[in-house]
């Protein structure tokens, strides 16, 4: 297997990618091919000390920036490292896509180069959070800020083959981000969604609340990428301030530094649990192909393991299942109308 890797993407530069996809390709024992500036990336692969025949260089003249329109990169960037890393999937010489760079330039590349999958209108970023009880997937969390019905009843479909394969949760239980658990809570959007989830066969348990999220009461949370996004930014300020805000506290007594030694191995699990390094990506579902897209601040740890879920993604077959999926619920729709019409 080979992975394309977006060397030049993410806020740190190619230094701590490069460094990433050295240990992938270790740890993974996997190809891993290195697309960007091919002398920054051959210097950093020296700093290393890494001469491992399973890391490869495409060359790319161009980079995206966070701050540039993801609509340039189909007008005038198409030399471009996700570009270029986005085509090695679609012409067969990699087998996924990972980046940490301009989020919506991943997804304007693997809309144009890759396609979605026959069926899906939109694809979605389904990101992996920490729950009391083990983990769950939210999604979209940020490529629709604009969704219908339709869109939420898919990313459903997509987030239940999701947390089935990559989760080992046979029936994942489903729940919609609203504003109250009744089926009656919600904007238009969600109330239409909820009935459209609730015919489904997949385990819907009914809407869920924001402080439902992380307790564990579903598998899969469904919402639209732009309260999606919201969601996940604000869980990343607070985990930080919980930590900053509990190691102060703890410097700022003697007991606290006192208690400490026997606090820091908790604390340490804790801090895994909530560090996004942990999860490495999250997956572009709906696309013809795999792309994981990365936190802009990835470092060495975050791209191996993103590595390490493109991995997972491919050998799981993933958008096969999410294909087929799709077209039993397009059958089914298209029974129920052909019943109601005859009716």
């Amino acid at each position: 297997m080979k992975i394309a890797v977006d060397a030049m993407g993410g806020d740190f530069g190619p230094a701590p990618t490069v460094e990433g996809a050295v240990q992938a390709a270790n740890e993974l024992d996997i190809e891993v091919v290195l697309v960007g500036d091919e002398s920054q990336i051959r210097e950093h692969l020296h700093r290393l000390g890494c001469t491992d025949p399973r890391l490869t260089i495409r060359h790319a003249s161009q980079t995206v920036d966070m701050h540039e329109s993801p609509a340039v990169v189909a007008r005038k960037k198409r030399d471009s490292s996700i570009w270029v890393a986005t085509e090695l999937v679609k012409s067969g010489e990699a087998s996924a896509v990972v980046s940490a760079g301009n989020t919506g330039a991943s997804m304007v590349a693997a809309f144009f180069i890759l396609g979605v999958i026959k069926g899906v209108e939109r694809p979605a970023i389904a990101a992996t959070l920490p729950t009391l009880t083990g983990t769950a997937v939210m999604l979209d969390v940020g490529a629709n800020v604009d969704c219908t019905p339709q869109h939420l009843h898919q990313f459903a479909l997509m987030g239940h083959e999701y947390g089935r394969h990559m989760f080992g949760k046979p029936n994942p239980r489903l729940g919609l981000l609203s504003i109250g658990e009744e089926d009656t809570k919600g904007n238009e959007v969600t109330k239409e969604a909820f009935k459209l989830l609730k015919a489904s066969p997949i385990n819907f348990i009914g809407n869920v609340e924001g402080r439902d999220v992380y307790s564990g009461a579903a598998d899969i949370i469904v919402c639209d990428g732009f309260i999606g996004n919201v969601a996940l930014k604000i869980s990343e300020g607070l985990a930080d301030a919980i930590k900053k805000i509990l190691m102060k506290e703890i410097a700022g007594s003697f007991l606290g530094r006192l208690s400490y030694p026997f606090l820091a191995s908790p604390l340490l699990r804790l801090r895994r649990r909530m560090d996004y390094a942990e999860f490495g990506g999250a997956p572009l579902l709906g696309v013809n192909g795999v792309t994981i897209i990365c936190h802009g601040r990835s470092s060495a740890k975050a791209i191996k393991n993103a590595v390490r879920r493109a991995k997972g993604l491919v050998d799981s077959s993933l958008n096969e299942l999410i294909q087929r999926d799709i077209e039993e619920s397009l059958a089914q729709y298209e029974k129920g109308d052909k019943g109601a019409a005859a009716e």
